[in-house]
């Protein structure tokens, strides 16, 4: 059965994974960059080779999203999967259903903070990014293998405030949601309680590891992850449309503060935009 990871681009998915497949990858806990492809991306191009379907057409892998799934699933083995994309359907496909996944991680960020680690990734401004996270009809793929896999990889994103809601709202699997903030700064205990949930809702009856848990989180800590770009690259960072070299993936981490970073006006903005949430989320 599948586990999902799921969240907003640009939310802490990828660091949240460094801890999960450290602690259920690894013998000690510690990290190293080969352990992270563990868990993969859903959808890839990989879960559509026994379909037929157009490579050319943006949404035409959704119509397998079911099946795919049920192909992995078919050894019956725990996999976690990363994801972006919204929980529902998509010309009436269902992403996911309670038959073929087991439970959910949302990781959930602040969107101040979601809009500035946005600009930096898909190189935008201000304007650009917020009119991007607030597209209910968003989508994101492979860019840089358009030519070779087309849109094999799409993911149905659409806005930063109907992504978190879907996965929110939706009873067909259990679900926990983790706020990033309280992960940065409470790591230890915030990754405790994600362990046992998984065990929970996976039926892993092993009781908790400490030493192994205090290694996952030391050795994934932002500085670490950073250096380790810096010294080996990251799979997952993308080219430059300007330079032509690769982004930093690993660029502000807890540096990231809004109240530093944005203008006035696009501070009063978004407050306005997303006041509900941010209240519902505690962020004010």
């Amino acid at each position: 059965m599948i586990f999902w990871i799921a969240s907003y681009p640009k939310s802490g998915n990828t660091w949240l994974r460094t801890l999960i497949s450290s602690y259920y990858y690894t013998k000690d806990g510690i990290y190293n960059d080969n352990i992270i492809k563990k868990i993969g991306q859903f959808p890839e191009k990989r879960h559509f080779t026994e379909f037929e379907y157009d490579q050319k057409i943006v949404t035409d892998t959704s119509k397998f999203w079911l099946k795919a799934q049920q192909s992995i699933n078919k050894d019956k083995q725990l996999r976690f999967f990363k994801t972006h994309n919204v929980f529902g359907s998509l010309n009436n496909q269902q992403f996911t259903n309670k038959e073929n996944s087991i439970g959910c991680i949302y990781i959930v960020r602040d969107p101040r903070n979601v809009i500035t680690s946005l600009k930096n990734h898909y190189e935008m401004n201000d304007d650009q990014t917020l009119k991007w996270m607030s597209n209910e009809k968003q989508f994101i793929y492979d860019v840089q293998n358009l030519e070779k896999d087309g849109y094999s990889d799409f993911q149905f994103i659409s806005s930063w405030e109907t992504n978190y809601k879907s996965w929110k709202v939706q009873k067909q699997i259990p679900i926990k949601i983790v706020k990033y903030e309280d992960l940065l700064n409470k790591t230890f205990v915030v990754f405790k309680d994600i362990v046992e949930f998984i065990n929970k809702t996976t039926n892993i009856n092993k009781s908790i590891d400490k030493n192994k848990l205090k290694n996952s989180v030391q050795s994934t800590s932002f500085d670490k992850l950073k250096n380790n770009e810096k010294k080996y690259g990251f799979s997952e960072a993308i080219l430059s449309k300007k330079t032509n070299e690769k982004i930093p993936f690993f660029f502000l981490g807890p540096d990231n503060d809004w109240k530093k970073i944005l203008s006035e006006d696009m501070k009063t903005r978004l407050n306005q935009i997303y006041e509900k949430n941010l209240k519902e989320l505690s962020y004010i």
